[in-house]
């Protein structure tokens, strides 16, 4: 076995990079190399458009904290062993990490980097929570790569984990972690990995069960920000596995649809298993939601299947002129609903969004149709003024679309039975719409990212309804067509088409709403029609930028809105770059957001995935008014080839969960070579952070 040690100091900055910040392994499992492939839509509407030498990592610890001092620099003399990007580099020491009389977040920015660990702020500690393999359920084995099995995965904390939400139990010191299992790596999972044609049947299973969600009691360290996992046994009876093999019932108006029958399901009610689950939210009335994302990956055989299907399969990224498309996990070898040609809806039967009911480990968790079938990041509520839930979500796709879904029914206080059955059934029935922008300076827009005279990014927009409880309202389509074939339905309403919108959430203090538009590499290239606009200011994207929504009233229900980007990510020194007119010299570099949340003082918090600026992937907290508006602050960054997933602070503000996905996700990389050795010294394994305050006092304040 190659040393660890210097596997773990390979200057990944020199591996090859398929698109922006991301290796070609990242392409192939994070999105089935979707980049490579001509984009989804063809449809005519308009466009939305570090390395440390040796001596430094021996004085690393071993559970990898790094404490970064409020002059920029690292703690105990490492700061030689920082490579930063340019602009970043000049800033190093000066303007870039001193704390800005009058902000309200009080912590020295993390300086980019590429070290191999977890780097937290002056003041701030971190501990692992949970890893990939962890017993949760009473039963299940210690966990050991070497004699891994179905059976005990299926009793085990799955791989990858993505979305973190925390829901208080009855003890204000014990709570239950949700958490979303994205993907799988297997490479760096199985010991003497040969390639997914030599994979074995078990490893296929274990790869299956390794998908989903986690359900896991934990219970605070005495009365710090810390918290850790409550032992199996006494779990009492909340901890759950779900996975690729649990059941799922299909709600809404498409439930039943003769695109969503299988052979094995003839109702069209049922689903067997959850697949690339990405972002999530929590209900007001205590659910989790959870975007089945990427899932084309999984399927095989779409050329031989009916002529009919042929043109949805292509528009939701499947191949349909090769058996084989090229992150295929042959997974048809196990179980045949993978083959399309055998089974051509199977497909069908995932893209949606998926509801846990965490307090109740025996019930069936929903797939609910009437939210429309894309390649969910995730969903977030908010409560219209009348009540009514309202979800957000996009579709994380190049030129694809940003929706929302307002209930017909509104939501009730209390908490007798006949509340909850009431309220779990929200989201089963109300009004799905698409958005469709227009623009104050389009004339302005040459692709340089260039701000309009008018000082701002910015425009209006309305929600285009689609369906309307068991009504179509896309000409041409049926009820269940424009649930199961959502995009095509935008496609037809003109909906505008946005730099792949990822997570999207409404801020609760303020009633507005945030979207990561994480990137589009492809905005403006040669042979391509699609160029710059407002919402999407520069071509060939590799930054991203953030939306800002105000719905009209400020009503969630509200048909209307007025938006605005108040960033435009990247190198601050980079002049495309905006960040709401703060001093750009006291901006931290960031790039490709991809998850949103808030802090209880309305803060902005911003994780990362495929930084294209040559530096780890992070988390960032940015305030969204008064004189501190736009100035971008890295609180973390994560491991080597990792990405930042959740976060989710917690009611108190006292601890921060991060999801430290994929870490080691590195081209060439292996279990017996590694590219990185986070969390526990030996070889990659995905796991869920928290960060706290050593004073016990509130996160970024």
């Amino acid at each position: 076995m190659t040393d660890a040690r210097s596997k773990r100091l390979l200057p990944i900055l020199d591996a090859p990079r398929a698109h922006g910040g991301r290796s070609s392994m990242t392409c192939r499992y994070r999105c089935g190399d979707a980049c490579f492939h001509p984009v989804p839509n063809r449809s005519d509407n308009e466009y939305f458009a570090d390395m440390v030498t040796e001596a430094v990592a021996d004085r690393l610890s071993r559970r990898g904290v790094l404490r970064i001092g409020v002059a920029g620099t690292v703690a105990a003399g490492l700061s030689a062993g920082l490579t930063l990007p340019a602009a970043a580099a000049e800033k190093s020491g000066t303007a870039a990490t001193e704390v800005a009389k009058g902000s309200s977040l009080g912590f020295a920015p993390v300086p980019p980097n590429t070290l191999d660990s977890i780097v937290v702020p002056n003041g701030y500690d971190h501990d692992v929570l949970i890893r990939w393999g962890q017993p949760i359920l009473p039963g299940a084995p210690a966990f050991d790569p070497h004699r891994q099995a179905p059976a005990a995965q299926a009793m085990q904390f799955g791989y990858n984990n993505d979305f973190v939400g925390v829901l208080p139990l009855e003890r204000d010191d014990r709570a239950l972690l949700v958490v979303n299992h994205e993907y799988t790596n297997e490479e760096l999972m199985f010991p003497g990995w040969k390639g997914h044609e030599a994979a074995t049947d078990k490893q296929k299973q274990i790869a299956i069960l390794a998908h989903g969600i986690s359900v896991v009691m934990i219970e605070r360290a005495g009365r710090t920000g810390r918290w850790k996992v409550v032992p199996p046994a006494k779990a009492r009876k909340y901890n759950r596995r779900i996975h690729g093999r649990t059941t799922f019932a299909f709600t809404g108006a498409a439930a039943g649809s003769k695109l969503l029958r299988t052979s094995a399901d003839r109702t069209g009610k049922k689903a067997q298993g959850t697949f690339n689950n990405c972002a999530g939210g929590i209900t007001p009335w205590g659910t989790m939601l959870s975007g089945e994302e990427n899932f084309n990956q999984y399927f095989v055989g779409g050329d031989g299947a009916p002529e009919a299907d042929k043109a949805a399969l292509l528009r939701y990224g499947i191949p349909t002129d090769t058996r084989y498309p090229d992150a295929s996990r042959r997974w048809e070898t196990v179980d045949e609903r993978f083959d399309l040609t055998a089974e051509p809806h199977e497909a069908n039967r995932f893209g949606w969004i998926v509801e846990v009911d965490p307090f109740d480990p025996d019930s069936t968790p929903r797939k609910h149709t009437a939210l429309g079938r894309f390649k969910h990041e995730g969903a977030n509520v908010r409560l219209s003024d009348d009540g009514r839930a309202v979800a957000y979500m996009g579709d994380d796709e190049r030129f694809d679309y940003l929706y929302k879904f307002v209930s017909s029914r509104r939501m009730r206080a209390g908490s007798g039975a006949a509340v909850r059955r009431h309220n779990l059934g929200l989201l089963e029935d109300g009004t799905l719409y698409a958005a469709k922008l227009s623009f104050t300076s389009a004339d302005e827009i040459d692709g340089s990212g260039k701000l309009p005279s008018d000082g701002a990014f910015d425009g209006k927009g309305e929600w285009i309804p689609l369906v309307k409880g068991d009504r179509s309202l896309v000409p041409g389509m049926t009820v269940d067509e424009v649930l199961v074939h959502t995009r095509f339905a935008g496609d037809k309403v003109g909906a505008t088409k946005m730099d792949r919108p990822e997570d999207v959430e409404p801020n609760l203090r303020t009633g507005k709403v945030y979207a990561a538009l994480t990137n589009n590499t492809d905005r403006g290239m040669p042979g391509k029609k699609e160029g710059a606009t407002e919402v999407a200011p520069r071509n060939e994207n590799k930054h991203g930028q953030i939306l800002e929504l105000t719905e009209q009233g400020n009503d969630a229900a509200a048909t209307r809105f007025t938006w605005s980007l108040p960033i435009v990510c990247g190198d601050p020194a980079d002049e495309s770059t905006y960040f709401a007119g703060y001093d750009k010299t006291k901006v931290s570099p960031i790039s490709c957001p991809d998850n949103v949340a808030f802090d209880p003082a309305g803060n902005l918090w911003i994780s990362t995935d495929g930084n294209a600026l040559e530096a780890n992937d992070g988390l960032f907290a940015v305030p969204l008014k008064g004189e501190e508006r736009g100035h971008v602050k890295q609180f973390l960054t994560v491991p080597v080839g990792a990405e930042t997933c959740g976060p989710w602070i917690a009611d108190d503000a006292r601890t921060v969960f991060v999801a430290v996905q994929h870490p080691g996700e590195v081209d060439d990389a292996s279990f017996e070579e590694p590219a990185s050795t986070w969390p526990d010294g030996s070889y990659a394994r995905p796991a869920v952070v928290n960060v706290w305050r050593n004073d016990g006092g509130r996160v970024g304040s």
